[in-house]
């Protein structure tokens, strides 16, 4: 089945900088967005940054001017280069995408990551 499976979490220092990876994998036909969402402790889940198959991008106001999304088309997997970290970006990252499986090319199906933990601390 499809799944999504991030990677590069980890602890990192104010300032420092981390790179998030997203593989989507099993019976893709094609994939229409892929997002970045994080949820800090006692916090609701917020959008951190989306990329459409088109290459368009959005970004939550907080990460502008730091973070960058970025796609592999062929790999189908998604990346999130985050540099200049602040302590306020400490969240669970969580990859989700809007797909199109191989058995129904007309019908979107939404899925999600397990997460992966972003800790920025001195």
């Amino acid at each position: 089945q499809v799944q999504l499976v991030e990677s590069g979490g980890g602890l990192a220092q104010p300032g420092g900088f981390l790179r998030l990876s997203c593989a989507a994998s099993g019976p893709i036909f094609s994939i229409s967005t892929m997002s970045w969402y994080r949820q800090a402790a006692g916090k609701q889940r917020e959008l951190v940054a989306r990329i459409t198959s088109a290459g368009s991008t959005n970004y939550a106001d907080s990460v502008k001017g730091r973070f960058t999304i970025s796609r592999d088309a062929a790999k189908n997997t998604v990346y999130l280069q985050m540099n200049s970290l602040k302590p306020e970006d400490t969240a669970v990252y969580y990859c989700n995408a809007d797909l199109y499986e191989r058995s129904r090319t007309w019908y979107v199906r939404n899925y999600w990551g397990r997460g992966t933990q972003v800790t920025v601390s001195s």
